[in-house]
């Protein structure tokens, strides 16, 4: 992975090596193992990149990268089935000088145009200038593991894998209260209605799965979706066998394909499923004594220290922790808001970013993570009464089996009248809900009456969601995932280390909103299907785990601390200043909250205080 920028102009000023530079430099932390610029002849376009070495080692491997005479690229990631691609386009008389993915994209757009972005198993940002067109190709992948943020007025186009690269040559900073206010009363950090929206009003940002063309010629520039599921095609003639035996093999050929690299690879170990199943399947795929990272918290009653020991040694995998305390976090946060650039909702960040720091020390630059599985798996537990209200419409006497079941196994889950009535009228529910959500956003006393006059919009949007597809289809594509790997993207980053995301495969993604909702929560098990499939490659009594733990620290004990209380102060003084929160709320005594709680304010003033000081 590495870090890109790119400036598309007239302005003679304005594109410049040195401007180029200036944007590279500030994204230098992405790319550690080389940098390069280049301008056009026609001094219309520029590239800037940082590079990480993961693939080609050599010089052959470097961008800003040519291909016949015409394209010109920079890409910020890894397409794991290059390989196959490449053989195909050798068939069809491509060449090739390198061993990189890189060169594989180029050659796949000159033949496929657009239509490459189909054939790519990958994370990925790039963008291509075609000399001949005097055109800019630029695409995100499906999910968005990549950024891609750009700057458009009409005349110049402007790019970066980060914001901080814009604001370095003088893209202004200018801060979108809307979003700060949806992230203060929703936790929300991103507009579920506008993909494009950032915290800041004059930067965008490209959306998942779509791809922009900028015409340079006549300053036009469209954006389009390229890829889609369709979450009202399911298969109900699948049997459990098929699916069980589909997911494993499309598991463990993403896995395989993840363990591309010319460096060393490691995992994420968070002793839960997602990560175990990631370990075992490394295991199967090219059996060795992998490192393994993870944080620790003794003592916290959702440490997950047990778990992974006993992960490790069922694989004789090495494992390196961290103990992250309030002190580093201290310490090291405002340098970890630097590098997220926008706000998160909990401290489950910073964990998340310690780890990575350790897999760089001990010389592992690339990992491969669970993230994503919840998500399309159906892993969280408020998954369960999306499920129970479509079945209640749909199967009364499985309803009743699945709500035993569950019971049975402790998932205290509620289910009463209210869901009840949402089943049976849906779209009332989800009228009701938004406006219900709308004034709770409304009366959120501690924010100042003209701050939430002028941008107090919800942004709360839930569509009538009949079935457990859509929740999951919402979660993965519109407001949740993207959220979550933006995280992994600027914390893995921060140490020049990639993080693979082998759930993350478009091929199982697309079987799983193929399937029916009973493989994938069933007999009251959420991720039925992949504790099935897993459930003889993992230690003992791990795939049937009921005790669900997100990757959550002792936030709550950390806000206790009185030194975090006192910065928690201080970003409330910024958003007093910056007309946001009311005065009074700085006699308010803090609250310190779990993680994952709902009315996590004070978390959210003391992030959202130090991006605007």
């Amino acid at each position: 992975m590495c870090g890109i920028a790119g400036i598309i102009t007239s302005n003679a000023d304005q594109l410049s090596v040195h401007n180029l530079q200036k944007m590279t430099g500030v994204l230098a932390h992405r790319g550690p193992d080389g940098e390069a610029h280049w301008i056009n002849k026609n001094h219309t376009a520029g590239f800037g990149h940082r590079r990480l070495a993961i693939i080609d080692l050599s010089p052959t491997g470097a961008q800003p990268m040519h291909y016949l005479n015409r394209y010109t690229i920079i890409h910020n990631g890894e397409i794991y089935n290059f390989l196959e691609i490449k053989e195909t386009l050798q068939q069809k008389g491509y060449a090739f000088s390198s061993t990189s993915d890189t060169e594989v994209i180029m050659a796949a757009y000159d033949c496929y145009k657009t239509d490459c972005l189909q054939y790519f198993d990958g994370m990925f940002a790039f963008a291509i200038w075609d000399d001949q067109e005097q055109t800019l190709f630029a695409a995100r992948d499906r999910f968005g593991e990549k950024p891609f943020y750009y700057y458009f007025d009409g005349e110049q186009f402007i790019f970066a894998s980060e914001m901080k690269a814009l604001w370095a040559i003088g893209i202004e900073k200018q801060f979108n209260e809307k979003m700060f206010f949806n992230y203060f009363t929703l936790g929300y950090t991103q507009n579920p209605a506008n993909g494009e929206e950032t915290f800041f009003n004059s930067i965008s940002k490209l959306p998942a799965r779509s791809f922009i063309l900028y015409h340079f010629p006549k300053r036009h520039i469209t954006r389009s979706l390229y890829w889609n599921i369709d979450v009202d095609f399911v298969d109900e003639t699948i049997t459990a066998q098929q699916a069980t035996s589909q997911f494993n093999h499309l598991f463990h050929q993403s896995v395989q394909r993840r363990l591309r690299s010319d460096v060393a690879i490691g995992t994420s170990l968070s002793g839960g499923l997602d990560s175990s199943c990631v370990l075992a399947s490394i295991q199967t795929m090219a059996p060795r004594r992998y490192k393994t990272f993870s944080a620790i918290f003794p003592g916290f009653k959702k440490d997950e220290s047990a778990w992974i020991k006993k992960v490790t040694g069922h694989f004789a995998a090495e494992n390196y922790t961290v103990q992250p305390n309030a002190d580093q976090v201290i310490r090291d946060f405002e340098k970890i808001c630097y590098h997220q650039e926008e706000p998160f909702q909990s401290a489950s960040v910073l964990a998340q970013y310690y780890v990575y720091e350790r897999a760089r020390q001990e010389g592992v630059p690339v990992l491969l993570d669970g993230q994503g599985a919840d998500e399309i798996l159906a892993g969280y537990h408020k998954y369960y009464h999306w499920y129970w209200q479509q079945l209640f419409r749909e199967n009364k006497s499985m309803l009743q089996h699945e709500l035993q079941s569950a019971r049975q196994l402790g998932i205290g889950e509620p289910w009463g009248l209210k869901n009840k009535l949402a089943a049976a009228f849906p779209n009332y529910a989800s009228w009701y809900l938004r406006r219900q959500r709308a004034r709770q956003q409304l009366r959120v006393h501690d924010l100042d009456t003209s701050f939430v006059n002028e941008y107090g919009k919800s942004y709360y949007d839930i569509a009538h969601f009949d079935e457990l597809n859509n929740i999951l289809y919402y979660n993965t594509f519109v407001n949740g995932l993207e959220e979550l790997l933006r995280y992994a993207d600027r914390n893995s980053m921060a140490h020049g280390t990639e993080v693979r995301l082998p759930f993350l495969n478009h091929e199982l993604v697309k079987l799983l909103f193929s399937i029916p909702a009973h493989y994938k929560i069933r007999d009251g098990y959420t991720k039925w299907l992949q504790r099935k499939g897993m459930e003889n490659e993992l230690p003992e009594g791990l795939a049937w785990r009921t005790d669900k733990v997100g990757f959550e620290p002792p936030q709550q004990q950390w806000m206790n601390n009185q030194k975090l209380q006192e910065f928690i102060h201080e970003s409330k003084r910024a958003l007093v200043k910056h007309g946001m929160l009311k005065k009074q709320a700085l006699h308010k005594k803090i609250q310190p909250q779990d993680a994952h709680a709902a009315d996590n304010y004070d978390w959210r003033y003391l992030v959202a205080g130090q991006l605007l000081r």
